[in-house]
């Protein structure tokens, strides 16, 4: 049996996305640390004197939006909560997966968590109750959030939190529930570790296609490191020539080229250039866990609310916008080195890879076409959204401007599917161009995933039948296992993670 993950205690300052992931994914239990109990209720006790002073402060002791010039009277503050949840259901089509509102509930605790949001510690104790709640989490709509706080999504956690806990909320806490971007956040912290996992994922299949090609492995020579050290680049070929080790290509006169086509002789500066983004990005969004995101805020040191814009999520969407554009070459280039491996006059194989060429079989050319559909859909999803800032009708226009956080975050999940699907396809042409070529001795890596992959899918052969259902090398690619030990070590420096 697989070992239980580690506890998370959240404090508001050191959640990580490692740390996220194993609790909304692998059933990591989770508490408040030591001292938070403590912060909340001081953060509280400046809201009470607030509520007990009379004081105007926006969604606390007036109404919000349009509404904001009105006055609540105190004994109306638990219909305004209901109120505030109820009116912002506007989220839309299907749910968000399971593992997404877990890290919400996560990241929406660790951010009340520094007390800033004025919050009871009793309400952030109900959320960790529903977060270890290991039945279906509630429903949370995946649309209708332009960013600036996820309200929509937001309201239906909230919703589903007071119908799950039974937690009646204070004057505030609908507000405070509502107005940040746990969704988005979480979302993106998620994807972004899945990103990492599949980039690992795509040096091994690179590897794999190296030795199908023959390629010349003078491009993974330590002076393409030393002259251009960019911390992405140095990372990428080390991890190769640690895939590679014990291949024949490092011997003299193996390689079939003198110079490979720019898709096989860059993965270095390609590759390298996704890991310098999604290390910034995982940076970006582990700042942003670890944020109060609302307004109004509570300045402790000071016992005072002040109104501010912390739900701007500008900066996760830009830097999830990163990830992506990074990512598109990454694809461009699998698409290509797969196109060139069924291309007879580059890979020195039959056309297709054909095991009977002489049969009029085509082999797995068709699978080209598969390769570029798949690549073209998913670059498709790399064009930028935080620059869609568009004004709303509410609050007679003061929300004149949005982030698209959430979508920035659910494209990079969705360009991910289809990369899982292309990556696939690379392998499966890499492990039959390597079938008729017969390299003498490949590296590790390309022959452990080799190995894993003819597991699920055999050589096709002039009596075994065309690949048709690659969905079990999907699956493999999507889960990380043809990394290794990938996943655990940092994105930009391929170091062992926390070392």
């Amino acid at each position: 049996m697989p070992e239980s993950p580690e506890p998370v205690a959240l404090d508001g300052s050191h959640l990580g996305v490692a740390g996220l992931e194993a609790v909304a994914r692998r059933g990591a239990r989770v508490s408040l640390a030591a001292g938070v109990r403590e912060r909340l209720a001081a953060g509280r006790a400046v809201v009470e004197g607030v509520l007990a002073a009379g004081e105007s402060v926006y969604g606390l002791t007036t109404g919000v939006a349009e509404r904001k010039r009105v006055r609540i009277d105190p004994a109306r503050q638990a219909e305004l909560n209901r109120r505030l949840v109820a009116t912002h259901r506007v989220a839309q089509g299907p749910d968000a997966p399971e593992d997404v509102v877990r890290a919400t509930l996560v990241v929406l605790a660790n951010g009340l968590a520094k007390g800033a949001a004025g919050v009871r510690p009793g309400l952030v104790e109900a959320i960790l109750e529903l977060t270890a709640d290991r039945s279906a989490p509630p429903s949370v709509r995946r649309l209708g959030s332009v960013g600036q706080a996820d309200l929509g999504p937001m309201a239906d956690l909230a919703h589903g939190l007071v119908a799950r806990t039974g937690v009646e909320l204070a004057a505030g806490e609908g507000l405070a529930l509502l107005d940040n971007n746990a969704f988005s956040t979480a979302w993106s912290a998620l994807a972004l570790a899945d990103a990492g996992r599949l980039l690992a994922t795509m040096d091994v299949a690179a590897a794999l296609d190296f030795e199908a090609f023959r390629a010349n492995l003078g491009v993974l020579h330590p002076v393409v490191a030393e002259t251009r050290p960019f911390a992405g680049v140095v990372a990428t070929v080390a991890r190769l020539r640690e895939l590679l080790a014990g291949s024949a290509l490092w011997q003299a006169g193996a390689a079939r080229n003198l110079q490979d086509p720019l898709s096989f002789r860059c993965v270095p500066q390609v590759h390298g250039a996704a890991r310098h983004a999604l290390g910034y990005a995982t940076a970006t969004i582990e700042t942003e866990m670890n944020s109060a995101q609302g307004n109004p805020l509570v300045a402790l040191d000071e016992a005072r609310i002040v109104s501010v814009g912390n739900f701007d999520a500008g900066i996760t969407a830009a830097a999830v916008d990163f990830a992506r554009l990074a990512l598109a070459p990454v694809l461009a280039a699998a698409a290509e080195r797969t196109v060139k491996l069924l291309q007879a006059p580059w890979s020195g194989l039959a056309p297709g890879l054909a095991a009977d060429p002489a049969s009029g079989d085509d082999g797995l050319a068709e699978l080209a076409v598969a390769a570029q559909a798949l690549a073209v859909e998913a670059r498709t999803l790399a064009l930028p959204v935080s620059h869609e800032l568009v004004s709303t009708t509410k609050g007679e226009g003061i929300e004149d401007r949005t982030s698209m956080a959430p979508l920035s975050a659910r494209r990079l999940a969705e360009m991910l599917g289809l990369a899982a699907r292309l990556v696939a396809v690379e392998l499966v042409v890499a492990a039959q161009a390597v079938d008729l070529a017969c390299p003498p001795t490949m590296g590790d890596g390309p022959h452990a995933a080799h190995a894993a992959l003819r597991e699920l899918v055999a050589t096709t052969t002039s009596t075994a039948s065309f690949p048709v259902d690659l969905e079990a090398v999907v699956a493999l690619v999507a889960s990380g296992r043809l990394a290794g030990d990938a996943p655990g070590r940092d994105l930009v420096t391929n170091e062992p993670a926390g070392g």
